[in-house]
């Protein structure tokens, strides 16, 4: 897959100014004849070369200066990278001159990404880890992201997909040989008993599916339970923070509030929310409907109770662990128990958090897929799949059953119907990348 010809685009790369060292990526046809504006002699390739970067002979700044022609760069197109210092003065200077050249514009949001995708030097997969990289909070939603954004799932991708083609392969044989006397009426055991396997696989993939999600989105834990129980307190015990407000009168939190904690290494969402209990205000009400739907939503809710509190019914959760608060006005039934005022079993509840963050995000290898996309494709390929080994029907129909599979794993690299995705994907990104 080739980009048509394209304007040159430039765009701030790095991050935001003032900063020491600031890097403007330029990209497109007309990438050389920028460097020869700015008075750059265009420097040996992949080398960063010292330069006076200059306009109409009047200096702008002094930096290093990258050369990478086509098609050995990030988006495959001529690039040129000007490594100056971090000056808004510097850099607003340089892109107002670059873009005012023939040919040549400001980048839009994740265009380089595109470039690279449209030049065939990513695939979607790999652009999706990048993504994730950039966004990266934790250790192991690093390591997730690097192993997509290394080929990780493309080189799978590949594996699977020959041995599809081989098995079709057998089949398309049969269908142009059909009238010779030698040709069995069944297909050979081997070509079953890989597609047995490769189902088994598809299999384990969408069971990993579930894993990533939790590394790349991180665990949500609601704080759940009637009013005034403590939910905004404990909030505030388990992120360090006074970032809830907390007050005797019931009903004080009516949104939902999210905490972002690195426990170990892996990312664990906390999430406030109103207290659940009938309620005439409409406001409250709005909130205790904001509530449940997070409930549903949780991967683990912490119900909490507390000895002056009336009791509720928990929800019907797989994931739920019952928290005794205020354990200083006395003892509750419940799993944990813990004193946000003496800070008694503040320390125990975390630890068993990162446990349960451990456990949820697997051990082993980064899990390899992750978003919606890929188990809505994995679950087409491996159903496709299973009609070819269940239907028993004929070579015509059993060779349409794979072509079907293949489809769905070259949807999920990108190769076919990617406009929709790459549009929002590519939308996420910064304006440099």
């Amino acid at each position: 897959m080739t980009a048509p010809a394209a304007d040159t685009i430039v765009a701030l790369s790095s991050g935001a100014l003032p900063s020491g060292v600031a890097i403007v990526r330029i990209s497109g046809p007309h990438t050389s004849a920028v460097l020869e504006h700015l008075s750059i002699a265009r420097p040996p390739p992949r080398h960063l070369t010292l330069a006076a970067i200059r306009l109409d002979n009047q200096l702008i700044d002094t930096g290093l200066v990258a050369w990478m022609p086509a098609p050995h760069s990030f988006t495959g197109e001529d690039t040129a990278e000007l490594q100056v210092h971090g000056s808004p003065a510097v850099v607003r200077t340089l892109l107002r001159t670059i873009a005012a050249l023939p040919g040549v514009r400001l980048a839009e949001a994740g265009e380089f990404t595109r470039r690279a995708f449209l030049n065939g030097k990513l695939d979607l997969t790999e652009v999706e880890g990048l993504g994730d990289l950039i966004e990266a909070e934790t250790e192991t939603q690093r390591q997730q992201a690097v192993a997509r954004l290394a080929g990780g799932v493309s080189a799978e991708i590949g594996r699977w997909r020959e041995t599809l083609l081989d098995a079709r392969a057998e089949i398309e044989a049969r269908l142009d040989f059909s009238d010779e006397s030698d040709v069995s009426d069944v297909l050979p055991d081997s070509v079953l008993r890989n597609m047995e396997r490769l189902s088994s696989e598809l299999t384990s993939a969408i069971d990993a599916v579930g894993r990533g999600r939790i590394v790349r989105e991180g665990l949500r834990v609601a704080l759940a339970g009637p009013p005034n129980v403590g939910k905004s307190s404990l909030l505030n015990a388990l992120s360090r923070s006074d970032l809830a407000i907390v007050s005797d009168e019931p009903g004080t939190t009516r949104d939902v509030r999210e905490v972002a904690l690195d426990l170990g290494g892996r990312l664990v969402v906390l999430v406030d929310m109103a207290g659940l209990r009938p309620t005439d205000s409409r406001a409250e009400a709005e909130g205790v409907r904001r509530a449940e739907v997070e409930i549903a939503r949780a991967d683990l809710v912490l119900w909490l109770v507390a000895p002056d509190v009336p009791p509720l019914d928990p929800p019907p959760q797989p994931a739920l662990w019952t928290v005794g608060t205020k354990a200083d006005l006395g003892p509750v039934p419940a799993q944990y128990s813990l004193s946000v005022q003496s800070d008694v079993g503040v320390d125990e509840l975390l630890a068993a958090l990162a446990g349960f963050a451990a456990a949820a995000a697997g051990s082993g290898p980064p899990a390899l897929v992750s978003r919606e996309r890929d188990l809505a494709a994995l679950q087409s390929a491996q159903a496709a799949l299973d009609r070819f080994l269940s239907e028993g029907a004929t070579d015509e129909i059993a060779a349409e059953h794979l072509r079907q599979a293949s489809l769905a794993l070259e949807r999920l690299l990108g190769r076919i119907d990617t406009e929709h995705v790459l549009d929002r994907l590519f939308a996420s990104f910064c304006i440099g990348k």
